[in-house]
């Protein structure tokens, strides 16, 4: 029968085969202790190792696996393939757009019907079946054309699947966040945080800001004013506000989505109240523009006073 002391010098090699790699991953990730010891001399003692150098050894292998172990389990969760959509979605746009631009510079060159954008790469695709002419095979760009711009739309085309997937997919990660932000938005900020739980742990002050990291810094650096907001500019309680008070405005909405966030990743469950609560507050800050309008538009008509 094993005593109180040996139990609290147990190692995490303890009862393991050395060369039970398996079991010694799953110690190492599981086993805790509430003091240091003498590991080394006590895993040679229990025959686990035959000296300090193959203890180490095998501790390297164990961590190593553990490591490797941990970082497949939080790959493969639901918010990190979320996020890997999202990065190649914005890849994909990014990626056909400068090369549709690429392709109507050099189209131009030797294509008189040449246009601009993806618009152009579409329609550059489908002149075989529409019986249009394709730009001049005998010079020497024209097949090389044809071929990019087929590139280039297969990578549109990707993007819209993306798309699609991100907007499928973040509602049922994040169904109060998705709510608040819309799907895409939603899913930006959760990248942009590097993944569900790493968002809910952070305060509203920094959710506001996050995607205006240089902004951030270069006001860190006395360089730049404070930035009253980054990637939730794009939502319409922020962008739909008066100028004058968009901070305030980004200010409600990156509270909410905090709040939302934390509820998605601890309980999952649904709670519609806070897009109530975020119309609400959002309409009350948008109506103090509305309000100073009206007691100009008043005073310009009674020749600048408010009498």
């Amino acid at each position: 029968m094993t005593d109180e002391s040996d139990t609290a010098t147990a190692g995490w090699f303890s009862d393991l085969d050395p060369s039970d790699l398996e079991g010694a991953t799953a110690a190492v990730l599981e086993g805790r202790r509430e003091r240091p010891a003498d590991w080394p001399t006590l895993a040679v003692d229990a025959g686990f190792a035959d000296d300090e150098s193959a203890y180490y050894d095998r501790l390297h292998e164990a961590t190593t696996a553990a490591t490797r172990g941990a970082v497949r389990e939080r790959e493969a969760a639901d918010d990190r393939q979320l996020v890997h959509a999202i990065r190649a979605m914005d890849d994909c746009e990014r990626t056909s757009n400068e090369l549709a631009e690429r392709l109507a510079e050099w189209g131009g060159t030797v294509d008189p019907n040449a246009g601009t954008g993806l618009e152009y790469a579409r329609e550059l695709t489908t002149r075989d079946t529409d019986g249009d002419a394709r730009p001049d095979d005998a010079t020497a760009g024209g097949p090389r054309l044809q071929s990019l711009a087929e590139r280039v739309v297969s990578l549109a085309d990707e993007a819209d699947e993306l798309r699609e997937y991100v907007e499928r997919e973040t509602p049922t990660i994040a169904p109060n966040l998705a709510a608040l932000a819309g799907p895409v938005l939603a899913a930006r900020l959760i990248s942009l945080a590097g993944g569900l739980e790493e968002l809910a742990k952070k305060p509203s002050g920094t959710v506001q800001v996050l995607g205006a990291e240089d902004a951030l810094f270069a006001h860190l650096r006395g360089h730049a004013p404070s930035p009253k907001h980054g990637i939730i500019y794009v939502h319409d309680a922020v962008r739909g506000t008066h100028p004058d008070e968009r901070g305030s405005a980004a200010r409600a909405l990156a509270g909410k989505l905090a709040i939302a966030a934390r509820v998605d990743h601890y309980s999952g469950d649904r709670r519609p109240e806070l897009e109530a609560e975020l119309a609400q507050r959002i309409e009350t800050i948008q109506a103090r523009t509305d309000d100073e309008t009206t007691k100009s538009d008043t005073s310009e008509r009674n020749g600048g006073s408010d009498a």
